[in-house]
């Protein structure tokens, strides 16, 4: 199995650092967020930073470690109806999408919350001119992907735009390429009215995304009684089941990273996802 983890989640510590942990954790790829990871690192300075050098240069530390670069995170807001800012977060998308490609990863990834500011007659994860808004913002970034033979993959979350399987499938459909594909987290799928249809949840995500689905994000979940939003914690120290995820999983080979782990139970939750999985 090709289990890799957020380096965010590791230790403190320098890049290297991080990667020497998480290879001695027995991790065998990683998902790297420079701006969360690389402390003096901004993403509105991406498209000067993020030169063929540098990506040479983390292509091989991560090579060093034995650990590959599955996801290049840029989590920047497409959902945003002010051109000039939107102009300057798409360039930033274009920026990730060559330096993933000269740093050998496969995809870049993201999710879809609205703008800071961005306001719809209806609610962003429900509302029409949300999802078109952010199709049309997505379409460039889409034949950016093309032209460097990359992946842009997006993660539905259930308080965002692409909010279910459902408006995740309509984005596919809009947007026709096969280098357009899906992050499934099924725990960001959940809410807390929901999570009580957890299995069903997952079984319709993977019905309606299977064939789209690039990487498998694996967490857990606690419902905190009066509070309006579930903690997300490491696999298996709440109430996710994991089997139908990981066969899943195992039946389309999916490296899968780890999300909401501590230094201390990383090791751990790796080691129960490939427990679960030889039982199957």
């Amino acid at each position: 199995m090709d289990i890799g983890i957020r380096l965010h989640d590791m230790a403190p510590g320098t890049l290297e650092q991080r990667l020497a942990t998480a290879h001695q954790q027995g991790f065998t790829c990683a998902h790297l967020a420079l701006s969360k990871t690389i402390p003096d690192f901004k993403m509105s300075d991406s498209t000067v930073r993020l030169t063929p050098e540098w990506a040479k240069e983390l292509h091989d530390l991560f090579a060093s470690h034995d650990l590959s670069c599955v996801l290049l995170g840029c989590y920047m807001q497409l959902t945003d109806p002010n051109p000039e800012s939107l102009a300057k977060t798409q360039e930033c998308y274009r920026a990730h999408l060559r330096f993933g490609k000269q740093m050998g990863v496969t995809m870049v990834g993201t999710e879809t919350p609205p703008a800071k500011g961005a306001v719809f007659s209806e609610p962003h994860t429900v509302s029409e001119d949300a999802f078109n808004l952010f199709i049309d913002a997505l379409r460039p970034v889409v034949r950016a992907a093309e032209e460097e033979d990359m992946l842009m993959a997006i993660e539905p979350v259930a308080s965002h735009v692409i909010s279910t399987p459902e408006r995740a499938a309509r984005m596919l459909d809009a947007i026709p390429s096969d280098h357009l594909v899906i992050i499934l987290d099924a725990v960001n799928l959940l809410t807390v009215e929901t999570a009580s249809k957890a299995d069903e949840i997952v079984k319709n995500a993977i019905h309606l995304l299977g064939d789209k689905v690039r990487l498998l994000h694996m967490k857990d979940y606690e419902i905190i009684p009066g509070e309006p939003m579930y903690r997300s914690i490491a696999c298996g120290t709440g109430s996710m089941h994991y089997e139908e995820l990981l066969r899943f999983g195992q039946a389309r080979h999916l490296p899968m990273t780890l999300e909401n782990t501590r230094p201390d139970n990383a090791e751990e939750a790796r080691l129960l996802l490939e427990r679960i999985s030889k039982e199957l």
